[in-house]
């Protein structure tokens, strides 16, 4: 069962920054500088207000366990989310590549079949042999 509003998602955003403070643990000016180093960029509303979905949350607290408890700078953490986001993406275009593959392969089996039902019944397939003749004229 979805817990979240019809059509809505964990990147919905709807939390005003205040809300997305209390819920990630950190204060509203610590927010305003993570998003304007680029670390967590929220939606905004037509005036321009941030608005943080879950998936920003579950991220500010990942930027703050790596910050405290693993001693990575601001830089470290930036370059670290760019990397995620890219085997993410990666991943998702492997699932992809595959899912092409599969097909490909399933059609090519359907045309495979299609030709063997083609066949004629007396035709029958033999296996190419090679043979070696030696001639030797006969001495007078």
């Amino acid at each position: 069962m979805n817990p979240f509003p019809p059509g809505t998602d964990e990147d919905t955003p709807f939390f005003v920054i205040s809300v997305a403070a209390q819920l990630s643990g950190l204060h509203a000016q610590t927010l305003r500088s993570y998003d304007r180093q680029g670390l967590v960029s929220p939606g905004r509303t037509s005036g321009g207000g941030r608005r943080y979905s879950l998936r920003d949350i579950a991220l500010l607290r990942e930027v703050q366990r790596l910050s405290q408890e693993a001693g990575v700078n601001l830089a470290g953490i930036k370059r670290i989310i760019e990397l995620e986001n890219e085997v993410d993406a990666l991943r998702s275009r492997v699932a992809e590549l595959t899912e092409e593959l599969a097909s490909a392969y399933a059609a090519a089996e359907q045309a495979a079949a299609a030709v063997h039902k083609s066949y004629r019944r007396d035709l029958v397939p033999v296996r190419q042999q090679t043979a070696l003749v030696v001639w030797r004229p006969q001495q007078r």
